[in-house]
């Protein structure tokens, strides 16, 4: 039976349902909100200082090799480290993944497998909860939202190893490509080196967050694309303060000048922070649960109907 089209009407008199909006918002705020963030990159790419410049917070300590003795890491380790952050009433449970060991040996083949393994076993934690007969009312979301990938700056071009695992990741989680202490390079030399990066993201197919979908409308789509004109971030982090104009500033102070991380005439750290918590955060939510998850939870539910398959015969 085909469906009838439903005809729009404004009620005679107030009814009070348009209240729904701040009916949602007072829940969410109560229950709060959640998001994963994986750091991956080389040990000395100031992972650690550009989460806690992007959240102005204290929230992980740098994990490389401070003493000359100091073992190298053998293999890529995972560590999770946990903090509730608020803000104007806002309460968010920030989760941070770090990747210490990450391409710091001499042969770094499959240096990328536990980290994958990672991300689809928190995405295996989040179907077994799902599935459970007596689930929980809310499931605790350890999916990853985000991967901030560090891209050494050399000014050349990505490593071979940066190709393969960022393919890998994209296939799992948002990516999100940066170039980690952008200040080493001159602006001209930044420029060329993100449109090789991006030449080269492209020449290997490799798909990166954001993502365009049906129901973004024409000013979701511009601002995506803003977005994709400028990754990969050429980013620098601070947790210091300078002193600029009688003015403290969150920046590194060197023999030539000061490089203000806020300023974006100096850095993209402003774009990027902003794109993850201004514009991003809940898409970055959104598109782990409708699109990653959802490719890993339809391939194992039909696995699993494969299976049983030979069971019923």
């Amino acid at each position: 039976m085909a469906t009838a089209e439903v005809q729009e009407i404004r009620a005679a008199s107030y009814v009070g349902f348009d209240t729904i909006t701040q009916q949602i918002e007072h829940k969410l705020l109560k229950r709060g909100f959640q998001f994963n963030v994986i750091v991956v990159g080389q040990t000395g790419l100031g992972k650690s200082t550009l989460i806690n410049t992007v959240f102005a917070s204290h929230l992980i300590d740098s994990k490389g090799r401070r003493e000359a003795d100091e073992p190298v890491r053998q293999t890529t380790e995972i560590q999770t480290v946990s903090h509730i952050i608020t803000e104007n009433g806002v309460r968010l449970r920030l989760n941070i993944v770090d990747t210490p060991g990450y391409g710091d040996q001499v042969d770094n083949e499959n240096c990328w497998d536990p980290i994958v393994k990672y991300i689809k076993d928190q995405h295996s934690a989040y179907l077994r909860k799902e599935l459970t007969a007596m689930r929980d009312r809310y499931i605790l979301d350890t999916r990853i939202h985000c991967c901030l990938y560090f891209i050494n700056p050399t000014g050349h071009s990505l490593r071979p190893i940066d190709v393969i695992v960022m393919k890998k990741l994209s296939e799992v989680v948002n990516v999100v490509p940066v170039i980690a202490k952008a200040d080493s390079l001159t602006l001209d030399e930044r420029e060329s080196f993100k449109q090789k990066i991006r030449a080269e993201l492209f020449h290997h197919s490799i798909r990166l967050y954001p993502f365009d979908t049906d129901e973004y409308d024409e000013e979701e789509m511009q601002l995506n694309e803003s977005i994709r004109n400028m990754i990969p971030f050429a980013v620098v982090g601070s947790e210091s303060n300078v002193i600029i104009g009688g003015k403290a500033v969150r920046g590194r102070k060197n023999r030539w000048g000061v490089v203000n991380v806020e300023d974006e005439t100096h850095c993209e750290f402003v774009s990027l922070r902003n794109f993850l918590t201004r514009t991003h955060l809940q898409d970055l939510i959104e598109t782990t649960a409708q699109i990653h998850y959802e490719a890993f939870r339809s391939k194992q539910l039909l696995a699993l109907k494969e299976n049983a398959r030979p069971q019923q015969a």
